[in-house]
């Protein structure tokens, strides 16, 4: 089968197409004939060598989640599997290629109305927004400052504040045009990478949460109200500087926090639980899957790219 496999690790050219056999599902582990592959944040900094920590070698498949049909199961997997369309979470790779397999704890089956493509724009982006706001304990009436909303986790974001009742959801994007979009899903005010923005933008915010990473975490850390929360589930912008927590120090008593959310650290049963449910509501059109742009599975670097241009809106899907 074709794969794309990251052949060296930093700009987007060490990604290759290459021919590596067919997987086959161990124990517990369900193998998917692709239909869809979503391009996330994550891959992008698994690519560039930023968590090289992690263990990660040249020859990875990287990718974390796709959308297919079942074609087969390894031991101690239910076979009424088989013949199943879902959205399945690989790893932290193996999911740009044509087939991948995937723990039968981590595949949730898909609504009938709901195409792959949506699958994969949510099925991870989603969870991560929902549970990041409970981390921060948002409750009807708070303010959320979403810091890099034009990805999908952001967007989902936005949708899921407002949809919880928050009073303000405020977004940093790069243009103009983006924050249109991000006011039809929902955002009440539009900043700039910086956090800057028109004159009725608040200054404080109840809960910050924080795609991007990166040197400017401390800047947006000044931007928590008192007991304010602040969760980070993503460092597409680089880690935040080693001393970013003396942000924290220097309001002592205005009581503030930071956290940082992995959805590895959710209970199964109940991540999977929200992601039916946010598959369901997407089918319904209560969530919008926002697809930047669907791309063929050779042109991963492509996509790469367009990522590390800061170009996409939403999320762009690779097809077999």
């Amino acid at each position: 089968m074709q794969a794309v496999q990251i052949e060296r690790f930093g700009d987007p050219s060490g990604m290759v197409v290459v021919e590596v056999p067919d997987p086959t599902p161990a124990a517990g582990e369900v193998l998917v004939r692709t239909e869809a592959i979503g391009v996330a944040g994550v891959d992008a900094v698994i690519r560039r060598g930023t968590l090289g920590g992690m263990g990660f070698s040249a020859g990875l498949v990287p990718g974390s989640e796709v959308a297919g049909v079942v074609t087969d199961v390894g031991a101690d997997v239910d076979p009424a599997w088989v013949g199943r369309r879902v959205w399945a979470f690989t790893g932290l790779g193996g999911a740009y290629a044509e087939q991948a397999v995937a723990p039968v704890g981590d595949v949730v089956e898909l609504p009938d109305t709901l195409t792959a493509v949506q699958a994969v724009t949510v099925g991870s982006a989603a969870p991560v927004a929902h549970f990041a706001l409970e981390r921060a304990g948002l409750v009807a009436g708070e303010s959320v400052l979403v810091r890099g909303a034009a990805g999908s986790i952001g967007i989902a974001a936005v949708e899921l504040a407002v949809q919880a009742g928050a009073g303000v959801v405020a977004v940093t994007t790069s243009s103009a045009e983006r924050g249109r979009r991000l006011v039809e899903l929902g955002a009440t005010h539009v900043l700039d990478r910086t956090g800057a923005g028109g004159p009725d933008a608040p200054d404080a915010f109840d809960v910050v949460v924080d795609v991007v990473g990166g040197p400017d975490v401390p800047a947006f850390l000044d931007r928590l109200a008192p007991n304010g929360r602040m969760v980070l589930v993503g460092v597409v912008a680089g880690m935040p500087p080693a001393d970013f927590g003396m942000a924290l120090l220097a309001r002592f008593r205005q009581s503030l926090t930071i956290s940082t959310l992995s959805l590895d650290t959710v209970p199964t049963p109940a991540r999977d639980a929200v992601r039916a449910e946010q598959l369901e509501a997407t089918a319904r059109g209560e969530l919008h899957a926002v697809v930047h742009e669907v791309l063929p599975l050779q042109q991963a670097a492509e996509a790469h790219r367009q990522m590390d241009l800061g170009a996409v809106f939403g999320r762009v899907v690779l097809t077999p």
